[in-house]
């Protein structure tokens, strides 16, 4: 009989973040796949977990993969968690769920924390569409480069930063987005120092300069989406600039040559150019 993948949410700081049903299953499988096992022995000794735990990470997560799909097609119900939080999200887990699914085995979601969710519950920002990024790269040009390319979404953007880039991506930040922008920064979620401040990117740059401890903890960063006044003006200058511009070349150099001038996403001005 073939056993299940269970994918288990599990505290991001506060042990008491668990539900009744993750707990249950934790117990009762056959073996856990963690992402460090030292870490996770701590949430097994508080809730009284015995079953064994198996080191599961990124940089043996495509070896370890078709033993662990072997063992839960012999029938063995295994369960995965990561450090922190929903697994997959930011963490290992997705090579080993994709080669589950593409060959039928059942794979059990066990929902429960995650910090980008938790974060955007709590940051008084625009709820209703939002997209998640993880981990903002980690080198600068290439960090700018990235975020050159989100400017102009109409939604809240959330990403994961580590405490020794968070000062120099939100520098950054200011760089590209400039100051007008309302920017939650969320960090330590559900731990003894959590802090949730909502407010201009130069204001919380100044918070993180003002104590070191103010740099320290797991951050998540989420930035508002663009003044609506300001595309309003953009789409005016497009409305202006777009026929002009169709009559002298193809759609597609008068789309990317629109979108470099009025700052609007290249795909939205081509789909305006072709309907010319």
């Amino acid at each position: 009989m073939t056993g299940k993948l269970y994918i288990v949410a599990t505290p991001i700081g506060n042990l008491g973040d668990i539900t009744i049903r993750a707990i249950d299953i934790l117990k009762n499988v056959d073996l856990v796949l963690a992402e460090d096992t030292r870490h996770s022995k701590k949430l097994f000794a508080h809730y009284e977990i015995d079953t064994p735990l198996r080191a599961f990470h990124e940089h043996n997560e495509k070896d370890k993969t078709e033993a662990t799909i072997n063992e839960i097609k012999a029938g063995k119900s295994i369960a995965m968690i990561s450090d922190a939080g929903t697994p997959l999200i930011s963490d290992p887990g997705y090579y080993l769920v994709s080669k589950a699914k593409k060959i039928s085995l059942d794979v059990v979601p066990v929902p429960g924390p995650s910090a980008a969710i938790t974060a955007l519950s709590s940051s008084g920002l625009a709820s209703n569409s939002f997209t998640f990024f993880g981990f903002l790269p980690s080198k600068q040009v290439a960090r700018l480069k990235f975020l050159q390319t989100k400017i102009n979404l109409e939604e809240t953007i959330i990403f994961y930063e580590s405490p020794k880039r968070i000062l120099s991506s939100l520098e950054d930040m200011l760089e590209v987005f400039g100051v007008n922008r309302e920017v939650c920064l969320a960090k330590e979620l559900t731990k003894s120092f959590e802090t949730i401040l909502t407010d201009k990117l130069t204001n919380l740059i100044e918070y993180l300069k003002a104590d070191p401890n103010h740099q320290r903890g797991e951050f998540v960063i989420l930035v508002s989406s663009p003044d609506t006044i300001d595309l309003i003006k953009s789409e005016r200058q497009l409305d202006k600039i777009l026929p002009i511009l169709c009559s002298e070349m193809g759609a597609s150099k008068a789309a990317k040559l629109a979108a470099k001038i009025t700052g609007i996403d290249k795909k939205h001005c081509y789909k305006r150019a072709a309907s010319l």
